[in-house]
């Protein structure tokens, strides 16, 4: 059995001070890819290098929508250019966040638009935030579609039903981290309980999010273990049918990560 955590963030410091630990710990708890998650496309060469330390870690190259407004210098010809790499597997994430609105609006979705493009191009999928932007991020995604297909997720889902069913109406998938543990999660559980077998992932979403019942502490990949086995229960299944599902939707996704690297990994 294997688990893969497509989304953490192991360049932030409550993890990267302690990375070796973080991943032995991920590896025994049978997590055996992780995929640290890129926020601003300048810090591309130090996730290539964590991912390059071991042969079961890969990257993505993008601007969080927090940040949008540090990168829109950076066009969809350029992170083309940068998102070849062997290591990076992904673009992203990019998206909207109306929840925080640390970016203006319009610079969020100019950077959400460039990374579209990017994705539509190179056949990479992209990794997409989406808070308190259901609507938004859903006509973005079926105008950009009718342009052309390109291959994405919504990451850390926390929106309500109607964007869900209009992202898998597109071939999206959607990936659940610890929000979907918690008590408070009613709809996302439902949400969760019926997405399609082949169209769902998990994740952490580390340092942050940690599922219960570790909530409260700093989340790693080690954690998605949790997260699984909750939703293993949600959808009326054994764990080791939701690593199987996850592991095989996270192949088909990202395909550019090679299956072989699970060999040993966990």
């Amino acid at each position: 059995m294997m688990l893969v955590d497509h989304h953490c963030h192991l360049d932030f410091p409550k993890l990267a001070d302690q990375r070796e630990d973080v991943i032995a710990r991920a590896r025994d708890a049978g997590v055996g890819i992780l995929v640290t998650i890129s926020t601003r496309i300048a810090q591309r060469d130090a996730l290539i290098e964590i991912a390059e330390s071991d042969p079961n870690i890969f990257c993505t190259l993008g601007t969080h929508p927090h940040n949008a407004d540090e990168e829109l210098h950076i066009g969809a010809d350029e992170i083309i250019r940068l998102s070849d790499h062997p290591k990076i597997i992904g673009l992203g994430e990019a998206g909207l966040d109306y929840y925080y609105d640390n970016s203006p609006r319009e610079a969020q979705r100019q950077g959400f638009l460039n990374h579209i493009h990017a994705a539509r191009e190179t056949g990479l999928p992209l990794v997409i935030h989406a808070r308190d932007a259901d609507d938004d991020t859903a006509d973005i995604l079926e105008t950009e579609m009718a342009k052309g297909p390109f291959k994405f997720v919504l990451h850390c889902f926390t929106a309500g039903p109607d964007l869900a069913k209009r992202a898998l109406a597109l071939g999206g998938y959607i990936s659940f981290s610890g929000v979907v543990t918690f008590k408070t999660a009613t709809e996302l559980q439902k949400i969760c309980a019926d997405v399609p077998a082949d169209r769902y992932l998990v994740e952490t979403d580390a340092p942050f999010l940690a599922p219960m019942p570790m909530r409260g502490k700093t989340n790693e990949p080690a954690f998605v273990r949790h997260t699984a086995e909750f939703v293993a229960g949600l959808r009326g299944v054994d764990l080791e049918t939701v690593a199987r599902e996850t592991t095989e939707n996270f192949f088909r996704l990202y395909d550019k990560a090679n299956p072989d690297t699970a060999k040993g990994g966990a």
